[in-house]
């Protein structure tokens, strides 16, 4: 009935969708198994993509021929470029989706391909022989053979749905959970364990009073994630803004005797840096109110996410707590929040590639590992459907460094830091941020798209040298070109910059914290005739290439320390429990995680640069 799949991929949400496209793009042939074929790249919570470090993640997917970033330019309602007051390493887009439309998009592209085909059951066991994937098992008993599986199955393995004292089996609300895989995968000697997320009710926006909260506009002009030729938004819906307060948070108190966060019925941990809204309140206790974003689900719905108001309290605490809110006074609820808990693989079982220490050609992704957010969870698959690709091709594996992604960085912190609870990327995560900005992911990482021969690659590769000739072209007219003080002073001093008492070049004129490229063009004719046949991206690429010169000189000099330390292979074999000088812990943590570099051995939690000196020495250096 079915061919042997190079790749099959169990779980379409979105860490499956990437992992089957990355697979495809290499020309493998691919099968994507989901327990429902309505709920395919399902945003199972809020109605978004992008945010603080997320944004960067979806314009790497999108510079590595993924779709996250051309689906939510085409579903997008609203887009914002978020920190745009700090440094260009803190700017981040984050886009507001339909959610039914960013769905029904990520189908239609992934029906469109023609190597993906789909199968619409429960995968409830795998196929193992001598230590090698050979498939999957289906709970109608069906076998379907492969060459390699990616486990994509989120919030699904023995889910556990919370609302107050109610508990029941699920993956999602209205789906069941998914067993067998973990059982399976213990038996084969995996250690597993339990976390939990959840998500806020769901609500009637024809009964919110809008005109009593803060309204949020979208940017002006708009931007969007990819750099492919995708359409722009032209009419932005707004979201809004509210704030809970002391009635609201007494009315959550009355429930705390039923949460099953407090009376110790969800033994999994959630998210530290999105709590629920009763976590807020009992760790901020002091704090008299908390924000609340009012964010539409859609243009052709009424519904409306409560993001902020994450809740596994009674549903009836719930509702009372929402009238109490400004805004909220007559508000009708579709359904609760509901917290949920799963199974998880800590992600120290797996290689840098995203491959099992224990079965070849098995890889994991997303929530599996041990992340929240659906950035993280894409990502993820996008490099697991790669390396299955490239096994199964005898090609050699993609393994980004910390240096040329920020991907690079989460399956880096994995695989050799370990996460007890959800792992969310952030800045503050990457040493070198001034060079994984949002704004040149492309020029990071499209060149290893085309090394790799991905569909698509080619042309892209015409933008990005375009793009880097263009940014070139305005840096060399910066350095080149002078400017009078006549000129120049008027709009110096309009931007309390101090003047120049004799001609100038631009370049140094540009270098003034008070001075930016678009200012200045208006001020200077000249300057703005030069810029108006560039592009707006290619424009700012060049500003920041000015403007930051020399830190980013000074952190691509740490990267090349830090390169000699990943260059300096460790054999598998490696006996490290024989050199005596490395602390117990070092002992033991490299023996489990097998290190292939020396680099990749510093950042293994417990190992101190002492334990490194000693590898060093052992090997000569």
């Amino acid at each position: 009935m079915f061919p042997t799949y190079d790749v099959i991929v169990v779980g379409a949400g979105h860490a499956g969708c990437e992992a089957a496209v990355a697979a495809a793009n290499l020309g493998c042939k691919v099968l994507l198994a989901t327990m429902n074929m309505q709920t395919i790249a399902q945003m199972s919570c809020n109605p978004a993509m992008g945010g603080v470090a997320k944004g960067q993640i979806v314009r790497e997917v999108d510079a590595l021929c993924g779709y996250s970033g051309i689906v939510t330019d085409h579903t997008m309602v609203q887009f914002r470029m978020l920190n745009k007051s700090k440094g260009p390493a803190m700017w981040s887009p984050r886009a507001q989706s339909d959610r039914m439309q960013f769905a029904l998009k990520w189908r239609y592209m992934l029906e469109a391909h023609p190597n993906i085909d789909f199968w619409q059951e429960m995968v409830n066991g795998l196929l193992v022989k001598d230590g090698r994937v050979q498939g999957v098992r289906t709970g109608m008993g069906l076998e379907i053979p492969a060459h390699a599986v990616v486990l994509t199955n989120g919030t699904f393995l023995n889910g556990i749905i919370h609302i107050g004292e109610k508990q029941f089996g699920g993956g999602r609300a209205g789906e069941s959970a998914a067993r067998g895989i973990t059982e399976q995968l213990v038996e084969l000697g995996f250690e597993a364990g339990r976390m939990k997320t959840g998500t806020p009710p769901r609500v009637d926006g024809r009964s919110l009073d809008f005109s009593k909260m803060e309204i949020q506009p979208g940017d002006d002009p708009v931007a969007k994630f990819s750099y492919t030729d995708t359409p722009v938004l032209r009419e932005q819906m707004p979201c809004h803004i509210t704030y809970t307060n002391q009635k609201v948070h007494d009315i959550l108190r009355t429930g705390f005797g039923q949460s099953p966060m407090f009376n110790g019925r969800i033994q999994g941990l959630g998210p530290r840096y999105c709590p629920s809204i009763e976590d807020k309140i009992d760790r901020f206790s002091d704090k008299d109110a908390h924000q609340l974003f009012i964010e539409p689900e859609g243009r052709d719905t009424c519904e409306i996410y409560i993001n902020g108001f994450s809740s596994s309290l009674p549903e009836d605490v719930q509702f009372k707590a929402l009238r109490a809110i400004q805004g909220l006074e007559n508000v009708k609820m579709f359904r609760p929040g509901y917290a949920i808990e799963y199974d998880y693989f800590p992600p120290t079982q797996l290689q840098l590639t995203l491959e099992t220490n224990l079965v070849k050609n098995l890889f994991f992704a997303g929530q599996i590992n041990g992340t929240t957010g659906y950035e993280e969870a894409a990502c993820q698959g996008l490099m697991a459907g790669l390396n299955a690709g490239l096994a199964v091709k005898e090609q050699a594996p993609l393994v980004l460094k910390r240096s040329e992604a920020y991907i690079g960085v989460l399956i880096d912190d994995l695989v050799n830091k370990g996460t007890q609870e959800p792992y969310r990327m952030f800045t503050s995560r990457a040493e070198y941020r001034i060079l994984l900005r949002q704004d040149n992911a492309d020029l990071r990482l499209t060149p290893i798209a085309q090394r790799l021969g991905l569909h698509g690659a080619d042309t892209r590769m015409d933008r990005v040298r375009n793009k880097q000739q263009t940014a070139s072209e305005i840096e060399t007219f910066f350095r080149n070109a002078s400017v009078s003080p006549d000129e120049v002073n008027g709009y110096l001093a309009s931007v309390e910059s101090a003047p120049v008492v004799q001609k100038v070049k631009l370049y140094n004129i540009l270098l003034r914290p008070q001075v930016n490229i678009d200012s200045l063009a208006q001020a200077l004719p000249e300057l703005a005739r030069f810029l108006a046949p560039f592009e707006t991206e290619f424009v700012e690429l060049a500003e920041i290439n000015i403007k930051y010169e020399g830190y980013i000189r000074k952190e691509e000099e740490m990267v090349q320390k830090m390169n000699r330390l990943e260059n300096l292979h460790l054999h598998e074999d490696f006996d490290y429990r024989a050199l005596s000088a490395l602390s117990a812990e070092a002992r033991d943590k490299l023996a489990r995680h097998k290190p292939r570099t020396i680099g990749q051995a510093s950042r293994i939690s417990g190992v101190s640069p002492a334990d490194v000196s000693v590898l060093l020495i052992h090997l000569g250096r």
